[in-house]
């Protein structure tokens, strides 16, 4: 039986049939270990003169997004990611100075050391990641079960529990509400929507935020780690406008909960489609795939190229999923030019494709770590879901 948080993400189906391993992953962040893997090209770009400084980022205990914002904070290094990594995990990945002027060696705190290895002319881009590689430990696992799964290539490319919150998956619920123009109700998602997964503590926050008129008396309360709900909270006090509370928050993040909203919907494709006997595994005569080299182009008999699943945005084109993808915007009450939002046109999103199968190389079992590459944007979680089948993914470190 899939857990009630995969419906709630879009995941309403397993694509293998063994029986799960069972087990528990990120007890301590150091079981749950990723890095980056760039193009040998890339990496041979890298040298001692250009303009763009080039770091790795390795961390523990703080996701990228707020380890670069406190590393501009405190130094003045504009860095760009490749990709984004969550706390929970002991992470390496490549980051760019986007100022040319900063000379900066390496930066050391107890959650993150910065350490410049050369210089490039051209800043990298996520094309120049071929994805990542990761060394996981499951503990209490039936390791035979793990050593025995062979379905490695038969995984659907879901986006995983960090795209929507994990504890609390209400990322693409916010998204919704700003294609809608519904910011009165993205405010109000974002601060007082509860789940039954989160922590109590965050629930108890939660529920006293849902009246407005405790946001004065809760501002103080508010923990660190929820900071934009502090920013959010209070732009609602001095201004009370739901719109300019969100412009208050970074614009990437506005970003990420439309993107969410696309995941979601990608997820409810892939599920439906796959239930409905659709073949994802195979590319056939008018699909739109990925080449080995990530180009983006029609199939062409080419046994390297990659099936590819629309992500819904304002120039969203038909394939043959579209049966299933009009069915979830009916019933989602959604159309593609909806993803145009006039009131905040930064949010907006195009849409794209995505590729229908995770494609997972290096595959090393050694009891109790399980060390494998992905592809650039597919989540361990989702590959460990199908050789787990965890009863309560969050409970099993999800």
């Amino acid at each position: 039986m899939v857990p009630k948080i995969d419906i709630l993400i879009g995941i309403s189906t397993y694509c293998t049939e063994s029986s799960g391993s069972g087990g528990t992953i990120r007890i301590s962040p150091e079981h749950f270990a990723v890095s980056e893997v760039l193009r040998r090209k890339a990496l041979d770009k890298i040298g001692t003169s250009g303009k763009y400084a080039v770091y790795t980022l390795k961390k523990s205990g703080i996701d990228t997004t707020h380890a670069l914002a406190e590393i501009f904070k405190n130094h003045g290094l504009r860095l760009k990611a490749l990709g984004l990594k969550d706390a929970n995990a002991n992470t390496e990945q490549f980051v760019c100075d986007m100022n040319v002027s900063h000379d900066h060696k390496n930066i050391t705190t107890n959650r993150y050391l910065l350490e410049r290895i050369g210089y490039l002319h051209k800043p990298l881009t996520k094309k120049d990641m071929i994805g990542n590689r990761f060394r996981i430990r499951i503990d209490g696992a039936d390791f035979v079960r793990v050593s025995n799964f062979e379905k490695y290539d038969k995984i659907l490319n879901f986006y995983g529990y960090q795209r929507f919150g994990s504890r609390r998956p209400i990322s693409h619920l916010v998204g919704r509400s700003i294609i809608q123009a519904d910011f009165d109700g993205a405010v109000e998602t974002l601060l007082s929507t509860t789940s039954e997964f989160d922590l109590p503590e965050n629930t108890k926050i939660r529920t006293e935020l849902r009246d407005r008129n405790n946001f004065v008396k809760m501002s103080k309360d508010i923990p660190p780690q929820m900071d934009i709900e502090r920013m959010i909270v209070q732009e609602m006090i001095e201004r009370g406008d739901p719109k300019r509370a969100l412009h208050s928050i970074p614009i990437w993040l506005r970003r990420f909960f439309v993107e969410a909203y696309q995941s979601f919907i990608f997820n409810k494709t892939v599920s439906m489609a796959y239930e409905m006997g659709e073949d994802l595994f195979q590319a056939r005569q008018g699909d739109v795939c990925y080449d080995r080299d990530d180009n983006l182009g029609m199939y062409q008999n080419d046994p390297e190229q990659k099936l590819s699943i629309p992500l819904v945005g304002y120039s969203y084109k038909k394939t043959r999923f579209d049966y299933q993808i009009s069915r979830i915007l009916a019933e989602e009450q959604i159309r593609p030019k909806d993803f145009f939002v006039k009131e905040m046109q930064e949010a907006s999103s195009e849409g794209g494709f995505r590729q229908s199968l995770i494609q997972c190389k290096e595959l090393e079992v050694e009891e109790p770590y399980l060390a494998f590459t992905l592809s650039r944007g597919s989540y361990a979680t989702i590959m460990l879901r199908e050789i787990m089948k965890p009863a309560d993914p969050i409970a099993a470190g999800f």
